[in-house]
């Protein structure tokens, strides 16, 4: 069957100020395509998806779609009325018997928020975080009948669990066509099928998920003997990082292993890792941080009880868990920022440790990038013999020449996120806790990150919801689950998803044997629910009815008020049948 095109771009270009950032591209989007959509910062990537869906129009050529095809997009900015709710944002005007009766809405909600319940849904806007309004805007967009899909940076504010169940909600819809920006590359490779990269006012289009993205961008690279140095070094270590990987990621690329795997058969690992525990053991002792069984709590509620962990010499842990589950506030005990109210944490006396928050610390705004960067240092040590100066660590992160005498107060989010981690790498830390690092950064940036972190000698322990870069740069894994304890996870990210997935309701015989079973019990509450039904359709009648009675007798006081206390009556009557069909629905087998 031919595939049904829904979507064409014929030579558009779209340029700001004297910058092209579209220069002539001519692609098109079928029905059920995953395209995943990469490049630099700045490169052009959103101005594609919003010429695509017609937010902003091009400077040339033309954007055609098919006539019935319905195109969503979520940006990285929302137009959310401060006033409104979450209930209607996401369900609009539908009754509760009427969404709570739609498994596609069921399952949104409960992914995304991890359950439904009124409170979540008569939340005003104006009081949810950033990240909570991102999920609501999601939800709005994955709840509505689009046949394509234009998602920037889906996963900003997401925990991994949260990627994990938006990857596999993509690959079941498999009509729904999708092209997202994201710099997660663990979920480029779930959920694309094509990589479009944005680079020099031009799309080139690779096949296959991120995995088959570097092999054929390395391929080509080779065929076309233009590599730079540097980049062509980065990109054989990140391929051989790959193949080296997981059985399910090597399993992916679907072209011309044999000319990746000459490419690479000369690559040493990532890391010597013998090298980087000798000198990490040199510079740290055998003592980084040792914890005897501590509770840790932050204010009021306790995040750990009895905690026995030692963190050593070299050690490069990545921790997951959910939201609020007190990742952060174990980075902060370790560093001494707050004390354990019961037990010892012990700090080894060569610890020179350094901690990147998920806050930005302000800068004098009229210091240049690489003045803010020399005030720390002018060279850094990374370890055995490797040492860069502040120019050459500034452009590592991305701060090229002419980048680095931008004023700071000139920056974006991303960016000072950059000078942030640059000023900590120059202090020459023995030990790095970063939290949340990849955020705002490209992947370029990304890959660049992890070559650095290659070379680092101290100790690393990791929070971060991009799975890819976790599972890149570490060795070991331990989870918090919510339960007052820190698991250790052997077979990492996985694991971590297996064990959330068993501790949610459901997963127990006590959430069994709230379902229905036998077949007669089934026969009974449809007869509920059908019954339910007509009451609910009785009482909307009922209620418009009233409704103009009261403005018919808006000059008459006493039937005015004895018609609006039968309103009232009416609207908690069928508040009540709603939820008591709500109750029934979820108790019946799918």
């Amino acid at each position: 069957m031919a595939a049904v095109n829904l979507l064409n771009l014929e030579s558009v270009s779209k340029s700001f100020d004297i910058r092209a950032l579209l220069d002539g591209v001519s692609l098109g989007v079928n029905a059920g395509d995953r395209i995943g959509v990469v490049g630099r910062n700045g490169g052009g990537k959103s101005t594609l998806i919003k010429v695509m869906a017609g937010i902003e129009a091009p400077d040339s050529g033309r954007v055609s779609k098919a006539g019935s095809v319905n195109i969503g997009i979520l940006s990285q900015t929302d137009d959310l009325s401060q006033d409104s709710f979450v209930r209607d944002v996401v369900l609009g005007d539908s009754a509760t018997h009427e969404w709570a009766g739609n498994s596609k809405v069921r399952e949104v909600l409960t992914g995304l928020f991890g359950g439904i319940s009124e409170e979540l849904l008569d939340r005003k806007i104006s009081y949810l975080s950033g990240g909570e309004r991102r999920r609501v805007n999601l939800a709005k967009l994955l709840i509505g009948d689009f046949d394509l899909v234009l998602l920037d940076e889906p996963t900003n504010h997401l925990d991994v669990e949260g990627v994990s169940w938006l990857a596999q909600y993509l690959k079941r819809n498999t009509k729904l066509a999708v092209v997202v920006i994201t710099h997660d590359r663990w979920f480029l490779d779930e959920v694309s099928d094509q990589i479009w990269e944005v680079v020099d006012g031009n799309v080139l289009a690779y096949d296959g998920g991120y995995s088959a993205y570097v092999l054929s961008k390395a391929e080509r690279s080779r065929q076309l003997t233009v590599e730079d140095g540097k980049r062509n070094m980065l990109i054989r270590k990140e391929l051989a990082w790959l193949r080296r990987g997981a059985p399910a990621r090597t399993a992916k690329p679907k072209f011309r292993i044999d000319a990746a795997n000459t490419l690479i058969a000369n690559e040493p690992p990532p890391r010597n890792e013998t090298e980087l525990l000798n000198f990490a053991a040199n510079r740290l002792g055998n003592t980084v941080f040792e914890i005897h069984q501590a509770t840790i709590n932050a204010g009021e509620k306790m995040i750990l009880k009895d905690l026995y962990w030692n963190v050593g010499p070299g050690d490069r842990i990545g921790i997951v868990g959910v939201n609020g589950a007190g990742k952060t506030t174990l980075f902060r005990a370790l560093l001494g920022q707050i004390a354990a109210s019961a037990g010892k944490i012990t700090t080894g006396v060569t610890v020179k440790a350094a901690f990147l928050s998920q806050h930005l610390e302000e800068l004098e705004p009229t210091w240049r990038v690489l003045e803010a960067v020399e005030k720390v240092a002018n060279q850094v040590q990374l370890g055995n013999g490797k040492e860069l100066s502040a120019s050459q660590l500034c452009e590592k992160l991305g701060f090229n020449t002419d980048s680095q005498w931008t004023p700071v107060g000139d920056l974006s989010g991303g960016e000072r996120r950059r000078l942030q981690l640059t000023r900590l790498l120059m202090d020459s830390p023995n030990v790095l806790l970063l939290d949340e690092p990849t955020n705002d950064f490209d992947i370029e940036t990304l890959t660049e990150l992890e070559d650095l972190l290659d070379s680092y000698g101290g100790t690393l322990v990791v929070i971060s919801h991009d799975r890819y870069f976790l599972e890149r740069v570490c060795d070991r894994f331990v989870g918090l689950l919510g339960d007052k304890a820190l698991r250790d996870l052997p077979r990492g990210v996985d694991q971590y998803l297996e064990q959330r997935a068993a501790s949610l309701p459901g997963a127990g015989t006590e959430e069994k044997s709230k379902t229905v079973s036998s077949a007669a019990e089934q026969r009974q509450f449809k007869k509920d629910l059908a019954r339910l039904e007509r009451q609910i359709e009785k009482a909307k009648l009922r209620i418009s009815e009233l409704e103009q009675d009261q403005t018919t007798a808006a000059f008459d006081p006493a039937e005015l008020s004895r018609v609006t206390t039968e309103l009232e009556s009416a609207r908690v009557e069928l508040n009540s049948r709603e939820e008591e069909w709500l109750e029934i629905t979820l108790l019946l087998e799918p």
